[in-house]
């Protein structure tokens, strides 16, 4: 067994090995570029070396010094994570050369499926269900839009290289077609340093299921169930699940014995996994082979018990897999959540900033967090908008959503826009609860854009009456401050509203039957509220109706910012008479920018498509902006005449710095 490995990524994945690694007894060695240098994982290793400036072109993808790394610290092997040099032959290859394990499938499978299509045609001929479409590289836009008509629109344009939904567009006509293929070849240049790209059908109304593989160097395979990964948002999983409420034992069985037969085919050794397109009638097609450890790997491991980067070290290390394929069992339900840096009521916008507040569930129970941050870590646009994963468990799915709904309601994030409240709204929704999947779900279920989850009349109930225990609490506090009329007491058997909904709420606050508790009425029903929640607590954890509650609350100017199950309200609460008062004040509307194109996130400016006096139409392409490794198109809302150009391509821009002037 090695002694000491190194760790060829950053983040959540390289912290993930480094616990696998120390639970071991291997040592092991980070890797960071400098804009990591206070890493999570640079903290949890025991060596780290600095490899480079902060993009990861010349840093995380310089193969020289990550051997350069090995050899210094004397390690022996290397894990690549997910990612960047994950599945990089040459990578391999000059590990190999210096003699160092590479903790991966051999340079064979690599090479075959590390290019999407090379790996369809591999797939072809071992007999594995494939998508229609053209496999050949695609040279410009005018042979890009010739073989999209001839597969027939819509058509998925892809990289051939890399993964995580970069270098990929949908296109359903020849003007997307055109643009799909300039955008898809950017981004694979940018992100994988290879442009080439190929055209296959896109099959409407699909689910994305995987298998996960484990093979060893003696010839053994196995599978260990499925995921189910449908839900995404331009192609980038957003939440995982296993096993799969869609597949049934037969599917399951006929997709595992697929996925170990085209691994056997490329002499597949370590973790991998096989993607599968599936259709309404269960029908699956092969979409790619990964040769490394998935994202979403953590809900295989809680649903089987299988370690698999422990197995991935035994495997590079020699040593025979020590379960067969009839050890491996499925119990329960795991689902896991990606929690991004983005603002899901601006487009899904990236956001980068300081994590002021980072106060994650606790990872106990049925509760796991794989994280690379820690409170005070800086979130930089250079690479992907991951945070943590949030995986949750239960007996079955029903309960694995509960854990999921009640982990997120208690997830405290601060300084950066993020993607909680839409992961616990889409948990929440009828249809993903009932199990109806697709890759569209987002896109169909959210078609312009997410602005929080509807509060039904149980979900006002209980943010009310939070609100007003808040509010009670918040007044009994300030009645301890120094210069306080002596013996007054903050009222609680009154008559309150609370403002915030489209209508107000009276409620009564009978009495406070002890230190921790309040007595309510609100709309005609009376319920007890427990909490041992004091003023200046970001979560309210509590009890109400004998049922454990979790609401984040902030204060906002005189009232509460409440967010519970994907729901976000302001409300105050106020005397009848100040309540009507407080209506009578004017709203003071916000400045109007339609005259500006506004930055919406911090990024770099790949291109600006138009320069000043010229006649613009609505839905044109007036400049790019590049940011977490993803090219966004900035269009005209509608027609006019640029007035002034503000910035430049390879500008670095802030949210809502202005790009562009209009007449």
């Amino acid at each position: 067994m090695f002694k000491k490995i190194l760790i060829a990524n950053r983040a959540e994945i390289a912290c993930r090995v480094i616990k696998t690694a120390r639970k071991m007894g291997i040592a092991t060695v980070a890797v960071y570029s400098e804009a990591d240098a206070d890493g999570l994982h640079v903290r949890m290793a025991d060596e780290a070396v600095p490899i480079g400036a902060a993009p990861a072109a010349e840093s995380y993808l310089v193969i020289d010094r990550i051997v350069e790394a090995c050899k210094a610290t004397g390690a022996e092997a290397v894990h690549p994570g997910y990612g960047f040099l994950s599945e990089n032959v040459a990578f391999s290859k000059a590990l190999e050369k210096a003699g160092i394990a590479f903790i991966g499938p051999g340079q064979k499978a690599i090479q075959a499926m590390g290019d999407k299509i090379a790996s369809k045609k591999l797939a072809g001929d071992a007999k594995v269900s494939t998508v229609p479409g053209h496999l050949d590289v695609i040279e410009n836009e005018d042979g890009a839009v010739a073989i999209a008509k001839d597969v027939g629109y819509p058509v998925m344009i892809k990289a051939s290289a890399g993964g995580g939904g970069k270098g990929m567009r949908v296109a359903w006509n020849e003007a997307e077609a055109r643009e799909g293929f300039g955008l898809a070849r950017s981004e694979a240049r940018s992100s994988f340093g290879d442009d080439r790209v190929f055209i296959e059908k896109f099959i409407e109304d699909p689910r994305h299921i995987e298998i996960q593989v484990l093979g060893d160097k003696h010839g053994h395979c196995i599978f260990l169930g499925e995921r189910e990964c449908s839900i995404q948002r331009r192609h980038q999983k957003v939440i995982e699940e296993a096993p799969s409420p869609f597949l049934d034992e037969a599917t399951r069985q006929a997709m595992g014995a697929q996925a170990v037969s085209l691994a056997k085919a490329v002499d597949y050794h370590s973790a991998g996994t096989v993607e599968f397109i599936v259709d309404k009638d269960r029908k699956f097609y092969f979409l790619e082979m990964n040769t490394r450890l998935q994202v979403e790997h953590p809900v295989t491991e809680m649903v089987t018990g299988v370690d698999l980067v422990e197995h991935m070290i035994r495997i590079a290390a020699g040593e025979e897999l020590s379960l067969s394929q009839d050890d491996v069992k499925l119990e329960g339900w795991a689902f896991e959540s990606r929690i991004y840096a983005e603002d899901p009521y601006r487009g899904f916008l990236p956001s980068t900033g300081r994590l002021k507040r980072f106060r994650p569930p606790a990872e106990e129970g049925p509760v796991r967090i794989d994280t690379g941050v820690v409170e005070g870590s800086e979130i930089s646009l250079f690479y992907d908008p991951m945070i943590a994963k949030l995986c949750a468990k239960g007996e079955d799915r029903a309960e694995a959503i509960a854990e999921m709904v009640n982990a997120l309601d208690g997830f405290e994030l601060k300084g950066i826009s993020h993607n909680i409240n839409f992961l616990a709204a889409v948990f929440a929704h009828a249809r993903f609860r009932q199990g109806r999947l697709s890759t569209n779900f987002i896109a169909e279920e959210y078609p312009d854009g997410f602005d929080g989850a509807p509060l039904d009349g149980e979900g006002q109930r209980v943010l009310a009456m939070v609100a007003l225990f808040v509010h009670q609490r918040t007044a009994a506090r300030d009645q301890t401050i120094s210069g306080k009329h002596s013996g007054w007491q903050p009222p609680t058997a009154y008559a309150w509203v609370v403002q915030g909904f489209d209508q107000p709420v009276a409620a009564e606050i009978h009495q406070e039957s002890h230190g921790q508790s309040l007595i309510v009425s609100l709309a005609g029903e009376t319920r007890h509220i427990d909490s041992a929640w004091c003023p200046g607590e970001a979560l309210f954890v509590g009890e109400m109706a004998e049922q454990p509650i979790n609401v984040l609350v902030e204060p906002a100017g005189a009232g509460f910012r409440l967010s519970r199950g994907g729901s976000e309200v302001t409300l105050t609460v106020r005397r009848p008479a100040a309540a009507e008062l407080a209506a009578l004040m004017p709203h003071k509307e916000p400045p109007d920018m339609s005259k500006f194109l506004l930055c919406p996130m911090p990024g770099l400016i790949v291109a600006i498509n138009v320069e000043t006096g010229q006649q613009v139409k609505a839905g044109q392409a007036l400049a790019i902006v590049e940011a977490m490794k993803m090219e966004n198109v900035l269009r005209a809302e509608a027609d006019g005449v640029v007035a002034e150009v503000n910035a430049a391509a390879g500008d670095s821009l802030a949210l809502d710095d202005v790009i562009l002037a209009f007449e």
